[in-house]
């Protein structure tokens, strides 16, 4: 159950937002194999004035949190990198150079899945 946090700056239209959201859900999907049912992901818009990047304020930039059940290897991880940089790239024109990408693997006994029971326990 991949869980994306995506931080971007404000500033861009519902179109390029929505873009980014199945870009990056469908880079999630063809990189780690992951059913589409099971990517969540939450979309954050910062002001400006609150980012600075590389001692530049309010330079456009995506900062992503990826929460996945652990047990990926590491080339699922790399693939799913380069992929969902490439979605944010495509979908609002930021460099790859500003997005950043942070993987936490979560424990099976640590992640709530449906119904409220443990990956472990539903069998992920």
């Amino acid at each position: 159950m991949p869980i994306l946090n995506v931080q971007i700056m404000q500033g861009h239209s519902a179109q390029q937002k929505s873009e980014l959201l199945t870009r990056v859900s469908q880079a999630v999907v063809d990189s780690l194999a992951a059913p589409l049912a099971s990517v969540r992901i939450v979309l954050q818009e910062v002001p400006p004035e609150h980012v600075i990047v590389a001692g530049e304020l309010g330079k456009d930039m995506a900062l992503l949190r990826v929460m996945l059940i652990e047990g990926r290897t590491e080339e699922k991880k790399a693939a799913m990198l380069a992929a969902v940089s490439r979605a944010v790239h495509d979908s609002i024109g930021i460099s790859e150079e500003d997005v950043r990408i942070i993987i936490t693997d979560v424990p099976k006994t640590d992640m709530g899945v449906a119904g409220g029971i443990s990956a472990k326990a539903a069998g992920r």
